[in-house]
């Protein structure tokens, strides 16, 4: 007898285990939370066993779950591929991506480059901003895509993940023991901005703008230098800085939510494959 597993389950799963919350994953899928626990409720029965469990940080992978996930994650991958290879003769035309500044280098290389190999016919243009701006920019139409930074929380975009926000410094440095505070942010319009800003506030802590020009690169030139401190997303410090301990003096800063973003109006099929790319390669 034929068993067929079905990869709308399989991508709530892997979803799910990605982000070890149902809700994070039905925010990622554009379902309701209830339609992502019927899935792998589903799921569960075919194979016979548990998935999850729960505990204080949310969803566990149970073993069968955890020698699952890894095939699960190649199987929606092959999926992907082929749906890409199969589809993107047709694509033409220009797609207008919007990224923050701090992701272009950590984050953008491998769904560029998947991209325009999969679909070589169409012009791709970047589009670099705070989230603030990206998110105008599209409302307006000036961009087809973008990729925002948002509190996490309810979003009309879709969320690729969720990360903590940290201070940064240079390492050995001394700068987050100065008062004022001296901060290095790359723009005034950061979506990082007011939170630091009110936490600092809500702390007594006075601070002060050492460089705030719009440029990632004269941000990490004044933290390394051990002039200022900043704040940016784990997965974006780079190797050169240093995450501050908790016991540092400065006030711990909340989660936020890496959300895709489309136009108001249904996407040109060439933006749709951009969307599933970056989905399939966040």
């Amino acid at each position: 007898m034929n068993r067929n597993l079905d990869t709308v389950l399989v991508r709530s799963f892997v979803t799910a285990a990605d982000n070890a919350s149902m809700t994070a994953a039905a925010n990622a899928l554009n379902l309701t939370q209830g339609a992502v626990s019927q899935h792998i409720r589903r799921l569960e029965d075919l194979l016979g066993c548990s998935l999850f469990e729960r505990d204080r940080r949310g969803l566990k992978l149970t073993p069968p779950g955890e020698r699952l996930f890894g095939k699960a994650k190649r199987l929606l991958g092959l999926n992907d591929e082929i749906w890409s290879e199969m589809t993107a003769e047709g694509f033409s035309g220009r797609v207008r991506l919007g990224v923050p500044y701090d992701l272009v280098g950590s984050w953008l290389a491998p769904i560029l480059k998947s991209y325009s190999e999969a679909c070589p016919a169409v012009e791709v243009s970047l589009v670099c901003g705070a989230s603030p701006e990206l998110s105008a920019q599209l409302a307006i139409g000036e961009i087809d895509i973008a990729v925002i930074e948002e509190p996490v929380g309810p979003s009309s975009g879709e969320c690729l993940a969720i990360e903590r926000l940290v201070w940064v410094g240079a390492h050995g440095g001394a700068a987050h023991l100065q008062r004022p505070l001296p901060l290095s942010i790359v723009t005034e319009s950061c979506a990082f901005r007011p939170v630091i800003l009110s936490r600092l506030q809500d702390h007594g802590i006075v601070w002060r703008t050492l460089f705030e020009n719009g440029g990632i690169e004269g941000t990490r030139a004044t933290v390394e230098a051990d002039l200022a401190v900043t704040a940016w997303l784990v997965p974006t410090v780079p190797a050169g800085l240093v995450v501050l301990d908790t016991d540092c003096g400065l006030p711990p800063l909340p989660s936020f939510a890496i959300n895709l973003h489309l136009p108001p109006h249904t996407p040109p099929p060439a933006v749709d494959e951009f969307a599933r790319h970056i989905r399939r390669l966040r």
